[in-house]
Formats: structure tokens, sequence, C-alpha cells
């Protein structure tokens, strides 16, 4: 058999035709096909690097946000101490103001119960006094002097209340 009777020299005589006259229209399809597909990987290329400076942007955005809530935070940490500190002091002054009243208190109790002490020593001096005199009276003078001491007693008795007022 000769070469033009094989069925493989008539499928590469018709592929060889079939490239020979749709060759270009086939190439121009691909080609297109090929510049639509580069442009649309350029287009994302540039859309990922716009996404990109985005990103960046909004990292560097988000960093000075924190840093500024850092500083917020740091700020309130320090006005929160001084608040602390001035708390406490207020705390303890109101604490040693409270002890001072309740010593002063104490105190005037203290001086108001020796005044009622003294003032009952003193009662109890008088009556003992008192008792004692009328013995005295009763069994050592005479109705005469009796009368001169009650005379006595009754004229100093206007300076004693006057001296008792003034006190």
């Amino acid at each position: 058999m000769s070469e033009i009777t094989e069925p493989r020299f008539w499928v590469a005589v018709a592929f060889i035709l079939f490239f020979v006259i749709f060759g270009r229209r086939l190439w121009s399809v691909i080609a297109g096909m090929l510049d639509a597909r580069a442009a649309s990987v350029r287009r994302e290329l540039e859309e990922a690097a716009r996404l990109r400076q985005e990103a960046e942007a909004m990292l560097r955005d988000a960093a000075a946000r924190r840093d500024a809530a850092i500083r917020d935070a740091d700020a309130l940490l320090v006005s929160a101490q001084s608040e602390a500190t001035r708390v406490a002091e207020a705390a303890r002054a109101d604490a040693e103001a409270a002890a001072r009243r309740r010593e002063q208190m104490a105190l005037d109790r203290i001086a108001a119960a020796e005044k009622a002490a003294v003032t009952e020593v003193r009662t109890a001096a008088a009556d003992i006094a008192t008792r004692a005199a009328e013995r005295v009276i009763a069994t050592e003078l005479s109705p005469a002097d009796d009368a001169a001491l009650v005379d006595h007693a009754i004229g100093g008795l206007t300076d004693a209340l006057a001296a008792r007022r003034a006190a």
C-alpha cells in the first residue's frame, strides 16, 4: 500500500489543512482567551495589591488605636492609683479625726465623772461637817453662843451666795 491510501496520512493532511484554514482564527480566539485571562489575572493582582494596601492601612490604624488604648489604660491606672491614695489618705484622716473625737468624748466623760465624784465627796464632807458641827454646838455651846453663831452665819450668807453665783 502506498502512503496515500493510509488513513494516517489523510488524518495528518486533514489536521494540517484544518490548522492552515482555521489556524489564524483559532489562534486569534486562543490568543483572545489568553489575553482575557491575562487581563483577569492582572485585575486580580491589582485588586490584591489594593486589598493589601487597605489591610496595611487597617493594621497601622489598629496599631495606633491599640497604642492609644494602652496610653488611656496607663492614664486610667495612674489616675486610679492617685484616687486610691487620696481615698486612703481621706480614710486615714477620717479615722484619726474619729479617734480624736472618741478620745475627747472619753476625756469629757472622765472629767464629768471626776466632777461628779468631787461633788459627791464635797456633799459627803459637808454632811459630815454638818453633823459634827451639830454635835459640837449641841454639847459645847450655850444658847447665847448659839444665837450669836446663827446671827453671824446669816450675815455671811449674802457674801457666800454672791461668791457661788460668780463661780
